[in-house]
């Protein structure tokens, strides 16, 4: 049966189907693969934020509930996720706004205002404020839609079969690289650098260790809990906690 969407808008708003797992995604990869991978010679500068009324609507409204070091990881990973297409998958086409969108709102569950005031998991309750957000801006019902499933979706790190919309593929792969330093060698390290200078990390290490911590202890039953032991408990310590603290490679930018 063919699809009754338009191609169109399932490309430019990034839905376009890819491998769910990096390591099929990877698997004999031309330039991302092996012991050596291609690492383009980008610096912060060469990979322009989007600007727009919308983008500017969106970042006034995360900037007024996340604090500095999450809003700081939100733009490194817009940045990291446009330079591994750009060097890895430079045939992948999609709107680079909406796809800054997701960065921007990834995150906006674990803020103060949200954290604690739902029972939902942050990426889900995040991934309804993200959609309303766009939506209650004027912006595109396929768009709010493509950034919603990108942040729902953003910690499935565990899920190993089927797909997963371009967009969000991208989404997992920067953050993951931010917050662990997993697969940071496939960027160039001057990219890193400039990007930490730009946006610093400012000790976003422990800060997102601290919000893993906190929304296990309010929520065991949360999909953060997936990273963790079977059957979690709280005082059992957290395993994605520990792995984030332990980010060898962004240590010395913290």
């Amino acid at each position: 049966m063919s699809s009754p969407y338009d191609l169109k808008d399932v490309q430019f708003y990034g839905f376009m189907p890819v491998p769910r797992d990096p390591a099929i995604l990877f698997a004999g990869h031309p330039t991302a693969s092996g012991p050596n991978p291609k690492q383009d010679l980008f610096e912060f500068k060469d990979l322009p934020l989007p600007d727009s009324p919308l983008v500017r609507y969106v970042k006034e409204f995360v900037k007024g509930h996340l604090n500095e070091q999450t809003f700081n990881h939100s733009n490194r990973v817009y940045i990291y996720g446009t330079a591994l297409v750009k060097t890895h998958f430079p045939s992948w086409s999609y709107d680079s706004e909406t796809y800054y969108l997701a960065c921007l709102l990834h995150d906006i569950g674990t803020a103060s205002a949200f954290l604690a005031t739902t029972k939902m998991s942050f990426e889900f309750k995040g991934a309804i404020i993200a959609r309303d957000t766009i939506l209650s801006a004027g912006g595109n019902e396929d768009q709010a839609d493509s950034v919603c499933e990108a942040v729902v979706r953003h910690q499935d790190i565990f899920v190993t079969g089927g797909n997963i919309t371009m967009i969000g593929q991208i989404l997992q792969l920067a953050t993951i690289l931010d917050n662990v330093g997993l697969r940071a060698n496939l960027i160039h390290p001057t990219l890193i650098s400039t990007t930490c200078a730009a946006f610093p990390r400012n000790g976003w290490s422990e800060c997102f260790a601290q919000t893993i911590e906190k929304e296990l202890a309010l929520k065991p039953w949360c999909h953060t809990s997936t990273f963790e032991v079977p059957n979690w408990k709280e005082g059992t310590q957290s395993k994605f906690a520990t792995d984030v603290r332990g980010n060898e490679v962004m240590r010395q930018f913290d």
